[in-house]
């Protein structure tokens, strides 16, 4: 996807400009970062996998990552982050006020994109993708320090804060197409599976992973005082003096204990337990690619679901 990935990197630069100067500096400081830029690879793949070429694809493979960042400089601002992808967050260089207005900067500009290919139901996907993902932002929020936290709720945060950007993006390549709606709805699922497994994945590496690796801080999950999968399973399997441990650190945001949380948390299963439920969203997301053509782009996708269990970064 080398080539099709420049054009989207093209676009992206040519989008960034602003009579801004801060806001050239700062966008560009963020998406220039690095990442892995899935969602804009599965706006490409799908709309190879079901035979459409225009470069609307470019413009909209490009919006969807300027979403994206727009989430990201609000998510470190909101969660005092100081490391991302191996650098200094934008809100440590640059200051919070800043970037949340280069935030909202990308919001629209993505929405002027989206404008400008000129149909009404790419509107639709993603003025309804941004709004839950306002929603998951919110109830995350709403659940910061709560040991009691249900699993389900925990998995509604996933899917409404992560998952949703990964589903509109795979639809996208659909609507392109004009693929009809049932085709649309077995993209969409892929990728509200692939999201799912990807976060679960996330949220397990930060337990199991390393600073380094991962270009963040190990254990900012529970700095952060949020209750993810593997605590979640830890507390229910782990005796009550670990509990109790593990339900101050979370309603305190306190890391003074982390090797022995971290001690708890693979002594219970808690992170081979994460993995697998994030296998079992991978397979899912296969299991939505039976109905497309048999391509080169629907066996990257299915590469692509293996891989994001597999990952340990």
């Amino acid at each position: 996807m080398a080539d099709d990935m420049l054009q989207v990197d093209r676009v992206i630069g040519q989008r960034l400009n602003s009579d801004v100067a801060l806001i050239n500096q700062i966008s560009s400081y963020i998406v220039n970062a690095g990442g892995k830029r899935i969602r804009p690879r599965l706006v490409l793949m799908f709309s190879e996998a079901l035979g459409f070429a225009g470069a609307e694809r470019f413009e909209l493979a490009a919006a969807v990552e300027f979403i994206h960042t727009a989430t990201l400089l609000h998510d470190d601002v909101v969660d005092e982050s100081s490391l991302r992808r191996g650098r200094q967050t934008a809100n440590a260089m640059f200051g919070n006020a800043a970037s949340v207005l280069v935030g909202d900067f990308l919001y629209s500009r993505a929405f002027q994109m989206m404008v400008g290919v000129n149909r009404m139901h790419v509107l639709e996907v993603l003025a309804e993708a941004t709004n839950v993902i306002a929603e998951g932002e919110v109830l995350q929020l709403m659940n910061m320090h709560d040991p009691d936290l249900s699993v389900e709720d925990y998995l509604r945060v996933i899917r409404y804060k992560t998952a949703k950007l990964f589903e509109a993006s795979a639809r996208l390549g659909a609507v392109l197409a004009d693929a009809g709606p049932a085709m649309e709805e077995a993209c969409a699922n892929y990728g509200r599976s692939l999201g799912t497994a990807f976060q679960l994945v996330d949220d397990l590496l930060d337990y199991e992973g390393d600073t380094l690796s991962m270009g963040k801080m190990v254990g900012d999950d529970l700095r952060e005082g949020k209750p993810t999968l593997p605590l979640l399973l830890a507390m229910a399997r782990c005796h009550d003096d670990e509990r109790q441990l593990m339900r101050h650190a979370i309603e305190h945001g306190h890391t003074a204990n982390l090797e022995d949380i971290l001690a708890i948390v693979r002594r219970t299963g808690a992170l081979q337990a994460t993995r697998e439920a994030a296998r079992a969203e991978a397979d899912k997301a296969c299991e939505a690619l039976s109905s497309l053509p048999d391509t080169n782009a629907r066996k990257a996708l299915l590469e692509l679901s293996a891989r994001s269990v597999e990952r340990n970064f």
